[in-house]
């Protein structure tokens, strides 16, 4: 018997526990609960005034004996207050508790407390304004991991791409090359999973669709709807309800065009194609773009000069990142924000791109595209443990490299894929720096000046 009572107490304390955290700072539901304590007793003042209406309206034995129970003449005025506000809390505390749950349970994940999920809400709603910046796998997987710490995050994607799908449909309808942009969406929606596997689809060529995946379709299916190419993406972003927003550097049509020194013979040609760069055999010295000045998106744009943290990288350097900061307002709203700057460095270095690359390589092309040095922190793997494909290596920071740039290493590799970044990794060693939790102290002489 003993035991029992015992167990129902710690059951009673626990989920006393549970409801009280809705008193927890921050979840914006206390001003909620003093209105509703405000109307309750307002009621009970209409209550009190009613009962002394019936109490002076003259005689009435049955009703008189029926309001002397309800009012507990025969307990202690003291102990009779305790008992009625003691009672009213309770009992709209669990009307309070039952009515956020049958609002919130369509949007509640199953074995997730309401709790738990509405304080992840309203943190990750007073995360900080993160630009990531870049194209590729990984954009994606820098976005699949900070989703986790904000929902306030803007992904800012080349449109230079011009192979596969993206470019199939780039020359049949003259959309802007969708397949980056699907991949960022994929990667902020809430359900990723199961959307990756309906956005990757292919169909297969002989079914009159030319191999394309069923998300780049998806894209330019809303782009005819709305006639516009960034109303589809708002559209997208509305329909897959992610986190965040998805927008491209330019609305310009543009080309990417690299001179690329080969290797075998003593000359330079120029390449006209993202998707042709990579394959030439040679060593890129410059990329640039066709048309040479298109005018940035001004969302994107705002985004920027907006932000608290911009992250250019990890991704495809002269493909995926470059074709961003190539576009002039772009950099110009870069050097102008006062928002942190960091540079995610590749974990390894990719054929016809980046062969022979170390850490610094991979800053030093930057600033001579852009002309200067625009990043606070360099953010190195160093962890090389894993096996790497026949003619890639480890990108490694050179023992100098600290004299030109901020740098701060950290394991960053998926063991799985080492080749690739962990999305969790490097949003936890993100968020640390932003914080200033550890790694250097981030500061810029002009803040202080």
């Amino acid at each position: 018997m003993k035991q029992n009572f015992a167990k129902w107490i710690r059951s009673v304390t626990q989920s006393f526990a549970r409801e009280i955290r809705w008193l927890t700072p921050g979840l914006g539901v206390k001003r909620w609960i003093g209105l509703i304590l405000i109307g309750a007793f307002s009621i009970g003042i209409g209550l009190v005034v009613l009962v002394l209406g019936v109490y002076q309206s003259g005689p009435n034995s049955w009703l008189e004996a029926i309001l002397y129970f309800i009012s507990l003449e025969f307990i202690s005025r003291p102990i009779r207050i305790l008992i009625y506000i003691g009672f009213g809390v309770l009992i709209i505390g669990i009307g309070i508790a039952g009515l956020n749950r049958a609002i919130l349970r369509p949007f509640i994940h199953p074995g997730k407390p309401v709790i738990e999920t509405v304080s992840a809400y309203r943190k990750k709603e007073r995360g900080p304004r993160i630009v990531t910046i870049g194209g590729g796998n990984g954009l994606a997987s820098i976005l699949r991991g900070l989703k986790n710490h904000t929902n306030n995050l803007t992904a800012i994607v080349t449109v230079a791409d011009d192979g596969g799908s993206s470019g199939e449909l780039r020359k049949a309808i003259g959309i802007l090359p969708p397949g980056d942009i699907r991949n960022c969406l994929t990667a902020l929606s809430n359900d990723e999973r199961l959307l990756t596997q309906l956005f990757q689809y292919r169909f297969a060529a002989g079914a009159g669709l030319n191999g394309h995946n069923l998300g780049n379709l998806f894209i330019t299916a809303l782009t005819e709807i709305t006639g516009s190419f960034e109303e589809a993406l708002a559209e997208s972003g509305r329909v897959l309800a992610i986190s965040g927003k998805v927008l491209p550097s330019t609305l310009h049509d543009v080309r990417l065009v690299a001179n690329i020194a080969m290797t075998d013979q003593v000359k330079t040609i120029v390449v006209r194609g993202e998707s042709q760069i990579p394959k030439i055999n040679g060593k890129i010295q410059r990329v640039w773009l066709e048309p040479s000045n298109p005018l940035g998106f001004p969302p994107a744009i705002q985004s920027i000069l907006a932000a608290d943290l911009i992250i250019v990288g990890p991704g495809s350097l002269y493909t995926s990142i470059l074709p961003n900061l190539l576009v002039p307002d772009i950099a110009s709203a870069i050097k102008a924000s006062r928002a942190l700057k960091f540079y995610i460095c590749n974990v390894a270095t990719q054929r016809g791109e980046t062969d022979g690359f170390q850490c610094g390589d991979h800053i030093r092309v930057i600033n001579q595209h852009i002309g200067g040095h625009i990043f606070d922190l360099m953010i190195c793997n160093n962890n090389f443990q894993g096996s790497l494909s026949s003619g890639v290596d480890w990108v490694i920071p050179e023992d100098n490299l600290e004299e030109e740039q901020v740098i701060y290493k950290a394991d960053l590799i998926d063991v799985e894929n080492p080749w690739r970044h962990n999305s969790e990794k490097i949003a936890r060693v993100i968020m640390d720096l932003f914080y200033e939790r550890t790694g250097p102290l981030l500061f810029r002489e002009d803040e202080y000046s």
